[in-house]
C-alpha cells in the first residue's frame, strides 16, 4: 500500500481555476480595503450581515438572469436528493432574509455584506470564478430618497478608499423609461421587452452593425424614442428620471450621468438601474452596479418591500485602486523579532514577549537553535522591522539593545520604555 501511495503523482499546488490563494499581505490588503468601507457604511448607518453560500436552486431559477442560471451556477444535489446552488449573487439571500423577518424588522432597513460569490464563467481580467463581493441595500423607502442615497453611497465608498471625482463615472437610467419606449416602439409584450433588453444589455460588445441585425429587419430601436419622447408615458418616465439627475448636479455630483444604455443583467429590476465605470481608458467595463427591485420579498409572500441595492466586486474593485495608485499601505506581521542568545532564554524572552503584547506589539520569539546572526537574518526574510535579543542578562540588567533591521541602528533601552518606544516609532 505504501509502494502504490509513493508511485502516485504529487498533487498540483495549484488552486482550483479561477479562484484565488490570499497569501497574508494579499489578504492584509483585502482586509484593511472592507474595513475602509465598513466604516464608511456603517457612518451612515448601515448594519452588516451575512448567510450560509449555499442556498435552494429554485432561489435564483425564478428571478436571476438566464444566463447565471442555466451556464454560470455552481448547483448540485445534495445527499437528501434536494438541489443546492452555491450562491452566485447576494441580493436573492437578502430578499429571502427579509421576507422571513418581515413583522420583526424595523422598516426601512439598511444592510451591507461581503460575501462569498461563485460563478462558472470564463476567468479574464476583473472576472474569476470566485470573488468577494460588497452588497449594499436598502428596504421599505419607495420613491427617489432611497434611489439617491444609495448612488451617493457609492460614490462615497469610492472616495473613502482614495479615489477623486474625476476618476469615476456613475452611468444612470430606468426600467420603466424602457420598458415604456419599447412599448411606445411596437415591442408589445413582457418577453419582447425581456429580448430587446437583454440585446441592449450586450450592445457595448457589439458593432453598430451587428446590433442592427440583431434588432431585425424594419424593428425601431426604443433609443431613439427615449431620446426624443413622442409618447406621453415614456416623456412622464424621463422627467422623473432628469430630476433626480438634477438633485445631484445640485449637490456636485457631475460625474452622475443619464445613459439610456445601462440595463443590467438581473430580471429583478424594476425601476432605476446604474453602472459604475472607470474613467481610465485601461479599464473601459463597468465596474459594479445596482438599481430597484420591487418584486423580489414578494416571491416570498405577503406584500412587496421595495427595495434598491448595488454589488461591488473585489477583483474589479482593487483593479481600480491599483490602476489609481490608491491600493491601501498595510502593515502585517510581526512588528518586532525577540532573539534568543541560547536556548536556555527561551522563557525569558517569552515572558519578556508577554510584556510587548500586552501593550499592543505584534511579537514572534526565535523557537530555534539557531545563533543571533541566523536569527536575525530570519526576523530579516520575514521584512520585521525591530530585532531585540532578550534573555537572562538582559533580564537582569534591565536594558535591551533594539535594532533597526533596515538600517543597522542599534538603541539602548529599558525594558519597560521598549513598549511606548515602538508604539510611537
Amino acid at each position: 500500500m505504501i509502494e502504490d501511495q509513493d508511485k502516485r503523482e504529487p498533487l498540483s499546488t495549484e488552486p482550483y481555476k479561477g479562484v484565488r490563494d490570499f497569501y497574508p499581505a494579499d489578504w492584509a490588503r483585502l482586509t484593511a480595503t472592507f474595513n475602509t468601507i465598513r466604516t464608511a457604511l456603517e457612518l451612515w448607518g448601515y448594519e452588516e450581515y451575512n448567510a450560509s453560500p449555499l442556498e435552494r436552486a429554485e432561489l435564483y431559477e425564478s428571478k436571476t438572469s438566464e444566463e447565471i442560471v442555466n451556464e454560470q451556477t455552481y448547483t448540485f444535489e445534495d445527499r437528501g436528493q434536494r438541489r443546492v446552488t452555491l450562491r452566485p449573487e447576494m441580493t436573492p439571500t437578502f430578499a429571502r432574509m427579509v421576507a422571513g423577518k418581515r413583522r420583526e424588522l424595523p422598516m426601512p432597513l439598511r444592510w451591507y455584506s461581503i460575501p462569498n460569490l461563485f460563478r462558472y464563467e470564463r476567468p479574464q481580467r476583473g472576472r474569476l470564478r470566485e470573488h468577494y463581493q460588497l452588497n449594499v441595500d436598502i428596504a421599505g423607502i419607495a420613491d427617489a430618497k432611497a434611489d439617491g442615497e444609495i448612488i451617493v453611497i457609492a460614490t462615497e465608498i469610492l472616495k473613502a478608499l482614495g479615489a477623486k471625482t474625476e476618476d469615476f463615472i456613475v452611468r444612470v437610467s430606468s426600467r420603466p423609461l424602457l420598458a415604456a419606449a419599447c412599448a411606445a416602439t411596437g415591442y408589445d409584450n413582457e418577453e419582447a421587452i425581456r429580448t430587446y433588453s437583454r440585446l441592449l444589455d450586450k450592445k457595448s460588445k457589439m458593432t453598430l452593425a451587428e446590433f442592427e441585425a440583431a434588432l431585425g429587419p424594419g424593428r425601431a430601436d426604443p433609443l431613439k424614442e427615449i431620446e426624443n419622447p413622442t409618447d406621453e408615458k415614456v416623456r412622464e418616465e424621463k422627467d422623473k428620471l432628469m430630476s433626480l439627475l438634477e438633485a445631484f448636479r445640485a449637490r456636485g455630483l457631475t460625474n452622475i450621468v443619464f445613459d439610456p444604455e445601462i440595463v443590467r443583467g438581473f430580471d429583478y429590476y424594476t425601476g432605476i438601474v446604474f453602472e459604475v465605470y472607470d474613467t481610465n481608458p485601461a479599464n473601459p467595463r463597468a465596474m459594479f452596479g445596482g438599481g430597484r427591485y420591487d418584486g423580489l420579498v414578494g416571491m416570498f409572500g405577503g406584500d412587496p418591500i421595495p427595495c434598491i441595492g448595488f454589488g461591488m466586486g473585489d477583483v474589479v474593485l482593487m483593479d481600480f485602486l491599483e490602476t489609481h495608485g490608491i491600493l491601501p499601505e498595510i502593515q502585517t506581521g510581526p512588528q518586532v523579532y525577540v532573539g534568543t542568545p541560547s536556548e536556555s532564554d527561551f522563557f525569558a524572552a517569552q515572558s519578556f514577549a508577554a510584556q510587548l503584547r500586552a501593550n499592543g506589539i505584534r511579537t514572534l520569539v526565535n523557537s530555534s537553535s539557531k545563533g543571533l546572526g541566523d536569527q536575525i537574518r530570519d526576523a530579516s526574510r520575514r521584512n520585521i522591522p525591530y530585532f531585540i535579543a532578550f534573555g537572562e542578562q538582559e533580564a537582569s540588567f534591565g536594558t535591551i539593545r533594539m535594532k533597526t533591521l533596515a538600517t543597522g541602528d542599534e538603541q539602548e533601552i529599558s525594558v519597560e520604555d521598549v513598549a511606548a518606544r515602538m508604539s510611537g516609532s
